[in-house]
């Protein structure tokens, strides 16, 4: 994707960029693809591999999320 064509996915917390750019490559490492990435350059994986990186956020983010809603107590 070109510079000028981003659109979506819009950081909502501006502070949590950082730490989302190195999540992503937390997990990039745990795929096995971190090697592949040049100076942040993305543009050489396949879209697979991309995907898979994404997938394992939103599963790294969504076990998170449980386990905060799991110690949460009931409001009544």
């Amino acid at each position: 994707m070109g510079t000028g064509q981003r659109t979506g996915n819009q950081i909502l917390v501006q502070n949590a960029r950082q730490a989302l750019d190195q999540f992503k490559y937390e997990v990039a490492q745990e795929v096995g693809i971190a090697n592949q990435i040049q100076g942040g350059y993305w543009g050489n994986l396949s879209s697979r591999d991309c995907g898979a990186v994404g997938g394992g956020m939103v599963r790294k983010m969504i076990q998170l999320a449980e386990q905060q809603l799991a110690g949460r107590t009931p409001t009544p």
